[in-house]
């Protein structure tokens, strides 16, 4: 007897202390509380296994020399240094990957607002452009390096059969360090101009009042004044956004490089991304490729603070004090 009713009076106190951590008072919300936290219980395991669990283990890995075959041996900040005074890939994988975003995201960012800009106009035809435009995006980055490596072959690709049909020399695209990078900044480009930051530039043109342009036009502003003085202030924050995600997303070039030259020719397209899963998954030094790996998210992370502290000077919120 007292055993059985020892149980309830058990389950009682931790639904008690459960609704304490909630605040719920009532049984009704405590049995409420204790739902939800069942429902969400599934979304805490694999938040704690999958996310929160190998950043803590890759912050250990980061402080030692590990290996698959030998285990873990405490080497404190010297994967760091290596990295900084010793390894002979890490500066030039560095700057060649600032090289790519540097190009591509302000590129991307160009084209993309103004492809939205025409395609915002009230004509026919209007939504099947946006969706062809949007196709190239839908591509998995494979199968895009994959058609890339095949139409800009040095001797087989089409784009340079049409060149030497006009009695010129086949251009080395991804063939040559000169040439690789730009090429992968041209491809990233095609794919990216027509994507996600359309379609947010998109909305954002779509949101501004038409008033304002009523206004203008009262006024005798001329287009480009509209847009200068209505428009982009009206969307700085589709700009901050898609300016903060391009640059993450161009950082973190891997899939291109790795399918279409794998990294080459002779490193011209080896971008710091592929550094860290070469050391980690290639060479298998987890400690060596954790540090770099860190380094690298200290990098986005410092790039991003400095993006959100600017943006106070130039994006508008509209209803913000």
């Amino acid at each position: 007897m007292d055993l059985a009713v020892g149980k309830p009076l058990s389950a009682n106190r931790r639904l008690s202390l459960l609704a304490r951590i909630v605040g719920a008072e009532s049984e009704l919300k405590k049995k409420d509380a204790l739902q939800g936290y069942l429902f969400a219980l599934p979304w805490i395991i694999g938040l704690v296994v999958f996310v929160a669990g190998p950043i803590l283990v890759s912050v250990y890995l980061s402080l030692n020399d590990y290996s698959v075959l030998s285990g873990a041996t405490w080497v404190g900040l010297a994967n760091y240094r290596r990295a900084f005074l010793e390894d002979p890939l890490f500066w030039p994988s560095l700057g060649r990957t600032l090289y790519y975003a540097g190009a591509v995201v302000p590129i991307s960012l160009v084209g993309s607002l103004l492809l939205a800009t025409l395609l915002n106009q009230k004509l026919r035809g209007t939504n099947a452009f946006r969706s062809l435009f949007f196709l190239p995006h839908l591509t998995p980055t494979v199968a895009l390096a994959v058609l890339w490596s095949w139409l800009l072959h040095p001797h087989l690709g089409p784009v340079n059969m049409v060149i030497q049909a006009l009695g010129l020399e086949p251009y080395p695209f991804l063939t040559t360090r000169q040439t690789v990078i730009p090429s992968m900044i041209m491809i990233s480009t095609w794919s990216s101009v027509g994507g996600n930051n359309m379609l947010i530039f998109l909305a954002g043109l779509q949101g501004v009042p038409a008033e304002l342009y009523e206004a203008a036009d009262i006024d005798g502003a001329s287009s480009a004044r509209k847009f200068l003085n209505i428009t982009l202030p009206m969307i700085s924050p589709s700009i901050l956004f898609n300016l903060v995600m391009g640059i993450i997303g161009a950082l973190k070039v891997f899939g291109l490089a790795y399918v279409a030259t794998n990294g080459g020719p002779n490193y011209g397209s080896w971008f710091f991304a592929l550094h860290i899963y070469s050391q980690a998954f290639a060479y298998f030094r987890l400690g060596y490729g954790s540090a770099l790996a860190w380094f690298f998210a200290a990098i986005l992370i410092v790039f991003t603070m400095i993006q959100l502290r600017l943006s106070n000077r130039w994006v508008f919120y509209a209803g913000a004090n």
